[in-house]
């Protein structure tokens, strides 16, 4: 009979999960903050056939928003999150309070050197949230221990900087980067979205359309023209953008002329009436 087991204290959890890794057993983790859809259960879908436990934590870490304002707006679906969970057949779900997580408060933080990507794109709009990101998740990631790792390209940023913490943390786990889940619309799936209302879902697919068209009109020589028209089509739409860009996609470094063999990436983070979203599109593959 299968039964979901929800853990609370991270000790419980680490014990438990002691036991069972002494048994050889394959661990899944799929870190979220709750407010589940779709594009969460593709990464449950990833894991679940190769891995003999997926666990899934719901936390919504204070560290990583910059706006306190985004913080107490985020949505709280706990009840909708364990019945899908329950659905979906996750073995474990994870639920720690802040002072789980951050015995000794949140001040005096560790510093992680995450290089360069810190202080760009996301990081440049959201001081310091990538050092939220990884406050958090080396604690979740030392917590856990797991096997494998599963996040959404959507996050694509977040998922590099991910990929480094993991590195200089010297730990075993491998991080499967999972394709963006889209509406039927195009629209990527996001937990923000619950806050937009029709008129403004529909104004949102712009952003797809936009990295569509990039995707389309992609060729050799100078991009800026390019960005400038898809920067166009999100103001005729009344967006605001923070970054309409076409970068490498390892390092996300700019690129503004195309020798047509490095690999890029576009991404878009715009907002309308202040619900920030962001998206992107790998352009070379």
């Amino acid at each position: 009979m299968y039964i979901m087991i929800v853990f609370k204290k991270s000790i419980q959890l680490t014990t438990y999960l002691i036991r069972l890794k002494a048994t050889g057993k394959k661990i899944g983790f799929v870190p979220t903050m709750g407010a589940l859809h779709k594009g969460h259960l593709s990464l449950f879908e990833a894991s679940l056939p190769v891995n003999d436990i997926t666990i899934c934590s719901i936390f919504i870490n204070p560290t990583q928003f910059n706006d306190i304002n985004d913080f107490n707006k985020y949505p709280v679906t706990l009840e909708k999150d364990l019945y899908m969970l329950e659905q979906a057949g996750i073995q474990i779900v994870f639920l720690p309070d802040v002072a789980d997580i951050y015995p000794d408060e949140i001040t005096d933080l560790q510093n992680f050197n995450l290089g360069g990507i810190e202080y760009i794109l996301e990081g440049k709009f959201r001081p310091n949230h990538f050092q939220g990101v990884s406050q958090v998740m080396s604690r979740l990631l030392n917590i856990v221990q797991p096997h494998n790792l599963y996040m959404g390209q959507k996050d694509y940023q977040q998922c590099i900087v991910t990929r480094h913490l993991i590195q200089i943390m010297h730990l075993n786990i491998v991080l499967n980067k999972c394709p963006t889940q889209r509406e039927d619309s195009g629209l990527a799936m996001s937990s923000r979205n619950m806050r937009l209302n029709e008129e403004e879902k529909k104004k949102a697919v712009t952003i797809s359309t936009v990295l569509k068209y990039f995707k389309a009109h992609l060729k050799t020589g100078e991009l800026t023209p390019m960005i400038s028209e898809g920067k166009e089509m999100l103001r005729q739409n009344h967006f605001k953008t923070d970054y309409v860009t076409i970068t490498d996609d390892q390092t996300l470094e700019s690129v503004t002329s195309w020798d047509g063999q490095q690999q890029l990436v576009a991404l878009i983070a715009a907002s309308i009436n202040d619900i920030r979203l962001i998206d992107n599109l790998v352009l070379t593959r």
